[in-house]
Formats: C-alpha cells, structure tokens, sequence
C-alpha cells in the first residue's frame, strides 16, 4: 500500500479532487498555504494499493496545470520607502510525494 501526498495549487484542487472521486478513489483534503507566494494549496493524502498509484498520478497531472501569473513583488528602496513590481512567476503544478506504508486500517 501507498499514501500519495499531493500538494496542489487551490484553482487546481477542486477539479483535481473531483475528478479523483469519480474514479472511485478516497481521499481527505486539507486547505494548507505554500511557504514562498504565500497562496492557497489544497493537499490531499490518498491511500491506495500499489498498482493504483500510476491512475492517481496520471488524475493528479491531468487536473493540476502549470501556468504564469502575475504576482507583486516588494521591493525595499532607500529612506524606507517601498516600491512594488508585478512580476510574472509560474503556479499551479502538484508537489507530490508516494510512502510506503506498513500498515493501514479503517476503523
């Protein structure tokens, strides 16, 4: 058995976790926060037997797009002043992570 761990950009989590129990696939979604853009993720945590984690994968890739968005960014100036530039950096994507797992029981 596996525990897929799938941190996946917030525009991309629904569509992702719909497309997850529609193929039959059980999972728990967690509202969590990227530590760099500072921007919504959903992660999901899905258990499933081995030879199920290449369909999750391919579900995972399939719903969760890489695009560019633009993003400000703050830039400190002298006297304290701030100046703010939008920059465009790339989102979206899925970070994902497959454990073995030793033992798993629904109770």
């Amino acid at each position: 058995m596996k525990l897929i761990t799938a941190i996946i950009n917030k525009k991309d989590g629904g569509n992702t976790a719909k497309a997850l129990a529609e193929s039959g696939i059980r999972f728990t979604k967690i509202a969590t926060s990227g530590g760099f853009l500072r921007t919504g993720n959903v992660t999901l945590l899905i258990g499933v037997e081995d030879d199920e984690v290449r369909k999750v994968l391919d579900i995972i890739k399939e719903h969760s797009a890489k695009r560019m968005e633009p993003t400000p960014t703050f830039i400190h100036a002298n006297a304290g002043s701030m100046n703010c530039q939008v920059t465009e950096v790339p989102v979206g994507g899925a970070v994902v992570f497959v454990t073995n797992v030793e033992y798993a029981e629904r109770m």
